[in-house]
């Protein structure tokens, strides 16, 4: 079983349910209305603890109901809290969803205490940090701790996932601690400046990475799967067909999937990170298929019966 260390969001996710996007300056009506427990590391550690793996969060959410309510979610889900923390001044993030009817979306983050987390209290981590195999991390968070988590962690041959979402000017420092980065083809587009496309322009953004420290590159590309990109090898694992529903933690699971098949530094091979993204395809298929955050993300019971057996 994996032990697996995610920094990140704590999110109450307010869900919105419309016909299509809205224009600007246009108004439009919602037909449903959700407060749902989310957060991209939120969600990315109930979807590793789900697929089985012990799940450490480091976070931190406000003094009020809505982040009594998010801890109370992450309890029920044996998620574990000892270095979640509460901001006394801040109050807990929020993210405003509108979801279509084609299942896709589109979503404002209020960080809230996301972005009271400090470096000390990334250090009183390290702990967990060193004990675990894995430690995931996105930009809801700040980015200086991210990089002094990812720090720590290589000290211990710890696997590193970067989710570079939202999208930010990332610095180098930061790319150096990065064995795995996961964007999709906007993130990536934003922090490359190379459209994706196809193999060639997959290829350069990921090259960009890589001359940064990157050791994998990961962009997920939607319905068409995911590509997985090293210096010397290069493939693109299909998605599964499904009617989506909700695609708003599609990438999260996926990451808590992926993560889920990692064990050590030892053992990250190009073949091994396509395991497990093939294992993050089955999760995210099955997740953009149910609404909301973290009440799609299925169990590990749910992938085997689906998809059976490894």
């Amino acid at each position: 079983m994996s032990n697996i260390c995610v920094l990140g969001s704590i999110n109450m996710d307010i869900v919105l349910r419309v016909d299509r996007m809205v224009k600007t300056g246009e108004t439009i009506l919602s037909k449903d209305f959700k407060k749902v427990p989310g957060g991209k590391g939120a969600n990315q550690a109930v979807a590793a603890r789900r697929l089985g793996a012990n799940v450490y969060m480091i976070g931190k959410v406000g003094h009020d109901g809505n982040g009594d309510m998010l801890l109370k979610a992450l309890e029920n889900d044996d998620i574990n809290l000892t270095y979640t923390l509460i901001d006394s001044k801040e109050p807990t993030g929020m993210a405003i969803i509108n979801v279509d009817d084609n299942g896709n979306n589109s979503i404002i983050v209020v960080p809230g205490s996301n972005m009271k987390i400090t470096k000390a209290e990334i250090n009183n981590s390290e702990e967990i940090i060193k004990n675990s195999n894995v430690i995931i991390a996105q930009f809801e968070t700040p980015v200086e701790v991210t990089t002094e988590a990812f720090k720590i962690a290589k000290n211990y041959g710890v696997i590193t996932i970067l989710n570079p979402a939202p999208a930010k000017e990332i610095k180098d420092e930061l790319l150096k601690y990065t064995d795995i980065i996961v964007p999709n083809e906007t993130e990536a587009y934003e922090l490359t400046k190379i459209k994706i496309e196809d193999e060639i322009s997959i290829k350069k953004a990921a090259k960009i990475f890589m001359g940064k420290g990157v050791k994998f590159v990961i962009i997920t590309l939607g319905e068409n799967g995911a590509a997985l990109v090293s210096e010397n090898h290069y493939c693109v694992v299909p998605a599964y067909k499904v009617k989506a529903v909700d695609t708003t933690a599609a990438g999260d699971s996926f990451i808590g999937a992926v993560a889920n098949k990692l064990n050590s530094c030892d053992g990250l091979s190009f073949e091994a990170i396509k395991k497990a993204v093939e294992f993050g395809n089955k999760v995210s298929s099955i997740t953009v298929q149910r609404q909301g955050a973290q009440p799609s993300l299925p169990s590990l019971e749910k992938v085997i019966e689906i998809y059976g057996e490894e």
